[in-house]
């Protein structure tokens, strides 16, 4: 069992006085974990097939196309071609991703200081920007050349932000000390 689904499953226990919870099924939970790249103008498909396995290799499953909805001439984008690619998460797969996310690559980032806590929407889910895929060990640093960045939003059951806030801090996601706005 992974770290962070035993946390998760010690949430209500830890959440339970700070938020009034009657029933463990109150408790929040991670739904699913959602990865996605945008592929720029990397309209190669040698580049395209490139950034597919290194999102396979990262997330343990092959990422699906997302299309252009409408063109736009100004980008040179029409509607159908392939501008990003999207692998959702669930389950085991889920926890596994989580745990080397928050253990081993979000340390790995150059300069990191934590996580934003602007970065949880109202919904209660948060959304991070990872600047380089080499952060992650199964890339490994064989072209660097071919860097890419890549969205991981996990989205939660809290009800608002200030619930997502401390389940994330209970789960080990590090997120930085709110800090309070100074008066003049």
């Amino acid at each position: 069992m992974t770290i962070t689904k035993q946390r998760q499953q010690t949430a209500y226990d830890a959440l339970r006085a700070d938020f009034g919870y009657t029933s463990p099924m109150q408790s929040p939970r991670v739904a699913k974990v959602v990865v996605s790249a945008g592929v720029g103008k990397k309209r190669e498909k040698k580049q395209l097939e490139i950034i597919q396995d290194r999102l396979a290799r990262i997330t343990g499953q092959k990422a699906a196309p997302r299309a252009a909805k409408i063109s736009i001439a100004s980008f040179k984008v029409r509607e159908g071609d392939t501008v990003g690619l999207q692998t959702t998460l669930r389950g085991p797969r889920m926890y596994d991703f989580l745990d080397r996310l928050v253990h081993i690559a979000l340390p790995r980032t150059r300069d990191f200081r934590g996580i934003p806590a602007t970065a949880i929407d109202d919904m209660g889910n948060l959304t991070i920007g990872v600047k380089e895929n080499t952060i992650f060990p199964e890339t490994g640093d064989e072209d660097l050349k071919d860097v890419f960045g890549l969205a991981v939003t996990i989205v939660t059951t809290a009800k608002n932000k200030k619930e997502a806030d401390a389940f994330l801090r209970h789960l080990g996601v590090p997120l930085r000390k709110v800090e309070e706005p100074r008066k003049k």
